[in-house]
C-alpha cells in the first residue's frame, strides 16, 4: 500500500489520481475533508483506507504493508499567522513521518516549497547542503515551516543520522491546475480569474511597488500540476536515494503573460488593470522566482515541462467543462 497525505488537497489528489490510473488502488489516504467541498477531489478515486491526520500516528503503529509514503499534506497558506498551528501541522507532523519511515525502512517523498527561498536574494540553488540551507530566509510562516524540515533532513544527511532508505524533498514553485478550487485566496490567478476572462471582463493584477519591476511584471516559475505529479512519481519509482530538488519549469513568466495566456485560451482580448498591493503583503511578496533544474536533470529526470500557454489552455478545458475535477 502507498500512504498519501494531503490526499484530498490540490497536489495530493492529483497524485492519488495518477496512482489510480497506474493501477494502484491500494492507497491509504490521509487528510481532513472539512466543509469546503474538497471531497470532490477524491470523488473518482479508489482507496483502501482513510485516516484523519490526528489519527495517523496511532494508525502507523498498527500498520502493516505500507511500502511508501508520499507526504503532500500541509497548511500551504502563505498568509497564515498562527505559528503554533503551522508548526504542528507542517513541521511536527512531518518529523513524525520521517522518524516512522526511517524506523520501518519505508521510502518517503515529501513536499517542500519555493517559499523557503524567501525574496530570492540568496538564489534558488537546491540540494541538501546544510550550510547553504542555513543561509535562506523565508518570508512567511509557511515557507519557514517547510525550511525547518528541510534543515532537519539535511542535518541527518550530514551527520549520518537515521533516514528512510529513500528520502526526497521537492521544492514546488508556483503550481496551478485542476482540483485547487477549495483553496480560496490561495488558488492560482488562473482559477480565480477564469470566469471573468471568459466573459471578457477586467482582470485585476497587483501593481509593482519596486522600481525594477513594471506593473504585472512580477515574474514566477509557473508549473502545471500534471508535471509536478510526474516528478513525484518518478522520485518514488526511479529517483535517487536522497535529494532536495526544485520542481518548476526553469522559466520565469510575468503575471501579465500568464493572464494574457488565459485570455487567449478563452478566446478573448486581454483586459487587464492594476491595483495596489495590500500593505500587509508588500514586505513578504516574492517578485521573482525561477527553478534551476540542474540537480533534477542530473539525477535523471528527463521529461519536458509544459510551457505556460499550453498548460493554461489545458487547464481551461477543466475550468470550462461540466466536470472540473481530475
Amino acid at each position: 500500500m502507498i500512504l498519501v497525505t494531503g490526499a484530498a488537497g490540490f497536489i495530493g489528489s492529483n497524485v492519488a489520481a495518477a496512482l489510480n490510473e497506474k493501477g494502484r488502488d491500494d492507497l491509504v489516504v490521509c487528510d481532513w475533508l472539512g466543509q469546503d467541498a474538497r471531497w470532490m477531489n477524491l470523488r473518482k478515486r479508489m482507496f483502501r483506507d482513510f485516516v484523519f491526520p490526528e489519527d495517523l500516528e496511532g494508525y502507523l503503529r498498527r500498520a502493516d504493508g505500507i511500502e511508501a509514503v508520499i507526504h503532500m499534506g500541509a497548511n500551504s497558506s502563505t498568509t497564515a499567522t498562527d505559528g503554533d498551528s503551522i508548526l504542528r501541522t507542517n513541521f511536527k507532523f512531518s518529523l513524525m513521518l520521517l522518524d516512522w519511515c526511517a524506523a520501518r525502512g519505508v521510502p518517503l517523498v515529501y513536499a517542500s516549497s519555493a517559499a523557503t527561498y524567501g525574496d530570492g536574494d540568496s538564489g534558488f540553488a537546491d540540494g541538501l547542503s546544510f550550510e547553504a540551507l542555513r543561509a535562506l530566509r523565508p518570508l512567511n510562516l509557511y515557507g519557514w515551516s517547510k525550511h525547518q524540515f528541510d534543515l532537519v533532513v539535511a542535518e541527518r544527511v550530514a551527520r549520518g543520522l537515521p533516514l528512510p532508505p529513500k528520502c526526497i524533498g521537492l521544492k514546488f514553485f508556483n503550481v496551478f491546475g485542476q482540483n485547487e478550487y477549495h483553496k480560496g485566496d490561495m488558488m492560482s490567478v488562473v482559477a480565480k480569474n477564469h470566469a471573468t476572462a471568459a466573459e471578457g471582463g477586467e482582470v485585476k493584477l497587483f501593481k509593482s511597488h519596486r522600481p525594477d519591476f513594471v506593473d504585472g511584471g512580477q515574474r514566477r516559475d509557473f508549473i502545471y500540476v500534471d508535471d509536478v505529479v510526474d516528478v513525484v512519481l518518478w522520485c518514488l519509482e526511479a529517483g535517487p536515494r536522497q535529494g532536495l530538488f526544485n520542481v518548476g519549469t526553469g522559466t520565469a513568466v510575468s503575471f501579465r503573460e500568464l493572464i494574457e495566456a488565459l485570455f487567449a485560451a478563452v478566446g478573448r482580448a486581454p483586459n487587464i488593470s492594476y491595483v495596489p498591493m495590500p500593505e500587509s503583503l508588500r514586505a513578504k511578496y516574492q517578485y521573482f522566482t525561477l527553478a534551476p533544474l540542474d540537480s533534477l536533470r542530473a539525477a535523471g529526470y528527463a521529461a519536458p515541462f509544459t510551457n505556460v500557454g499550453p498548460a493554461v489552455a489545458r487547464y481551461v478545458k477543466y475550468l470550462s467543462g461540466n466536470d472540473r475535477y481530475r
